[in-house]
């Protein structure tokens, strides 16, 4: 009898792309990954969601292969329209796939990485903790999730990673000279965090701190937005569990453990 597929998991996005959106995840993802990238047997990875246009996966690619030659791209996308759309821009390393949320590899695969980029926020907040669930238990051992939101030509950005046994960290990202202050970057949000930038939760502390650390060392900016931004990292460590450090800081980046961001109740 031959078998029925079963429906894609989730629902499909609005699928706004452009060229070069998720540089700045990618090229995080590129040196944090790294170890685990150089020592996979199968070092596949799956750009969740990728959109009307191919172009997130293309560059996930190269940006990978910088790493590990070998490296192989799977775009997955619940509308299968925009599966046939990007069957064209396949190559070696590179494939489209129809599927959702349960992540369809052939021969039973399971990825490295699974990066969903600008998915998850047209859900509701009760929907994530399932959704990271799921995405985590596909990964191969040593895999990584890499869950957040960014803008739509990718200046400000902030994501989620998370292991098997779940959220590890939260990164914020920005182009410096862009910036006003760093609770800008509050409207980018992953879905778990959007709606908890309110008095009494540990992310708006924090971003209030970042704040007022950034309005202090404004004198720094007569250097360079790069240079405050440094300083501002380095002041908030004394009292955030900042896991990164000046190499990430100078590229725009700042990242925290999860657990003292995480929502509250």
């Amino acid at each position: 009898m031959m078998s029925v597929r079963s429906r894609p998991i989730g629902s499909a996005t609005r699928g706004t792309t452009n060229p070069n959106r998720l540089r700045r995840m990618d090229r995080w993802i590129a040196a944090a990954h790294a170890g685990a990238l150089r020592r996979a047997a199968d070092p596949v990875a799956v750009d969740l969601g990728y959109g009307a246009a191919p172009w997130t996966a293309v560059e996930l690619l190269g940006r990978l292969r910088t790493v590990r030659p070998d490296a192989q791209v799977v775009g997955v996308e619940i509308d299968p329209a925009r599966v046939a759309a990007a069957k064209p821009y396949e190559r070696d390393g590179l494939s489209f796939a129809h599927g959702g949320f349960e992540v369809p590899l052939p021969g039973g695969r399971r990825p490295l990485l699974i990066r969903a980029a600008n998915v998850l926020r047209q859900y509701d907040e009760d929907q994530v903790d399932e959704v990271w669930a799921r995405l985590c238990a596909r990964l191969a051992p040593g895999g990584l999730v890499v869950e957040g939101t960014c803008d739509e030509i990718g200046r400000r950005h902030v994501w989620v990673a998370l292991g098997p046994e779940g959220p590890r960290t939260l990164t914020f990202a920005a182009r410096l000279g862009s910036l006003g202050t760093p609770s800008d970057l509050a409207e980018r949000l992953p879905k778990a965090l959007i709606h908890r930038n309110v008095p009494g939760e540990p992310v708006h502390a924090f971003l209030r701190d970042f704040d007022r650390a950034w309005a202090a060392l404004a004198p720094y900016g007569a250097l360079s937005a790069r240079q405050r931004w440094i300083r501002t990292a380095a002041t908030l460590r004394a009292d955030w569990p900042v896991v990164d450090g000046p190499h990430r800081w100078r590229q725009g980046e700042l990242t925290l453990r999860w657990d003292a961001l995480a929502p509250r109740g």
